[in-house]
């Protein structure tokens, strides 16, 4: 179980490094746009700019951030300060991190919960993005998946009994 929990994290991180590489995509191509267009105006002409940009890369933003969180906890790759734990027995820093474990397990089903609600009031509210009209509701599933991964990783630490640092 572990094992495809794992390899589900390590998907889904890969499913954020995909919206990352179409908001560069998308970027260069208006940024280029942009060039054009200082170009174009010099010869009496426009060059557009891709329309709804904005409206894109701020949903692709927040699927892509919220992505990599079940990863970087897979990897403990989260700031820790212990500065005073590293003085403290083995059995101390153990149970602190259990702890810590249990309690960020806890604010990401919480955190899963209200994105939840979010996605029903948005579907409800029949919310749509300024430029493309785009619905927003099914941009805040991506979001809800990774903080259900988030807490499953974090319940799988717990009992695998590694203790960080």
């Amino acid at each position: 179980m572990a094992s495809l929990l794992r390899k589900a994290i390590s998907a889904w991180a890969l499913f954020g490094a995909l919206f990352i590489l179409a908001i560069v995509l998308v970027t260069t191509v208006n940024v280029s746009a942009f060039t054009a267009n200082r170009i174009a105006v010099l010869f009496g002409s426009t060059v557009a700019g891709i329309s709804g940009y904005e409206d894109f890369v701020r949903l692709a933003v927040s699927v892509t951030a919220l992505s990599f969180i079940p990863y970087c906890q897979l990897k403990r790759g989260h700031v820790v300060v212990d500065l005073f734990v590293q003085s403290m027995p083995k059995a101390v820093r153990a149970g602190l991190d259990k702890l810590w474990l249990a309690t960020t397990a806890v604010l990401a089903v919480f955190l899963a919960y209200w994105m939840w609600v979010g996605l029903n009031e948005t579907m409800a509210d029949q919310t749509r993005t300024a430029i493309l009209g785009w619905q927003e509701w099914p941009w805040y599933g991506p979001g809800v998946v990774s903080m259900i991964l988030w807490a499953l990783v974090c319940v799988m630490q717990l009992f695998e009994g590694e203790a960080h640092g």
